[in-house]
């Protein structure tokens, strides 16, 4: 008898964890699958919100023909689809560029507030790691002027330049900090192992601690690579032309006839995929730098 009921709880059990689950993913894959479908929606099939294909609508290439990117207009000459990968170039090389200097630089503070001791007045090494991720609880708009006269005395107004230096400061506190949670799961004694054997201190952190960290390394980016690539506050402030990113060009498809839909989901897919192509290829190393500890 208790065995029997044992095995009910059991399968009780499973049913409620995997029915959360999958409650939980319909949720969080529900507004990826209306985007993906409404780029293939007419205008009546949005606004009576017909959801399942072939069933509710007939799918048509409209969101994708508005860009040039159709069957039938992928070999044309077109406007938009230069406008399109103008911008989705300039969000490519922007996101990916401010990413990787933000790793470089966050990894080297992380393992410098991580294996040495400093004392800044009364501040020692906890106080400052709090300083770096005290930054990010200024809102954007804060900065919004400042950044403005700066930029405007730099001339990096409307330049991937400035762009590129305006990410990489926005998410290096987040990596700092993943960093050093990271670099403290590893053994100190191996670091000393590699002194011992004639290393220099850049020897150890380069061919011992790099390679131990390096999924907790690419989890930090590929966070980096989200938050810089779906940024729109700062590219819509600081651009007006040529270093225009993919977000505002998403949202300059409102206006005053109303809002263009099969054109914005179309535009929304181009920006999901890539970072949806990205997460399943270097899914390993992010479960990886999750499970030790690279992000808390």
């Amino acid at each position: 008898m208790n065995e029997t009921f044992r095995g009910v709880n059991i399968i009780v059990y499973r049913i409620l964890i995997y029915g959360g689950l999958l409650f939980w993913a319909f949720l969080c894959l529900f507004p990826i699958f209306w985007t993906v479908t409404t780029s293939f929606k007419t205008a009546v099939n949005v606004t009576q919100g017909h959801l399942i294909p072939w069933i509710d609508f007939i799918p048509k290439w409209i969101g994708l023909r508005s860009l040039g990117l159709s069957p039938e207009t992928i070999f044309e000459i077109s406007t938009v689809r230069e406008e399109f990968l103008k911008r989705f170039f300039n969000s490519a090389i922007t996101s990916v560029s401010a990413s990787a200097l933000a790793v470089i630089l966050g990894s080297l503070a992380a393992y410098g507030l991580c294996r040495f001791e400093f004392k800044l007045g009364i501040f020692k090494n906890s106080d400052i790691s709090f300083f770096f991720l005290s930054q990010m609880i200024l809102p954007p708009v804060v900065l919004a002027l400042p950044f403005l006269v700066l930029y405007r005395e730099l001339a990096l107004l409307d330049t991937t330049t400035g762009l590129i230096m305006l990410y990489a400061l926005m998410v290096l506190p987040i990596v700092i900090w993943i960093m050093r949670d990271q670099f403290s799961t590893i053994p100190l004694e191996l670091e000393e192992a590699g002194l011992v054997d004639g290393l220099s201190v850049w020897g150890v952190f380069i061919r011992i601690v790099l390679p131990i960290s390096f999924p907790g390394i690419v989890a930090a980016f590929i966070l980096c690579l989200v938050l810089s690539w779906n940024e729109y506050f700062f590219a819509a402030l600081l651009t007006s032309a040529d270093a225009k990113t993919l977000p505002v060009m998403v949202a300059s498809q409102t206006g005053s006839q109303g809002i263009n839909w099969w054109s914005m989901a179309a535009l929304s897919t181009a920006a999901i995929a890539p970072l949806v192509i990205i997460g399943i290829i270097l899914e390993s190393y992010i479960v990886k730098g999750l499970s030790t500890g690279a992000v808390k």
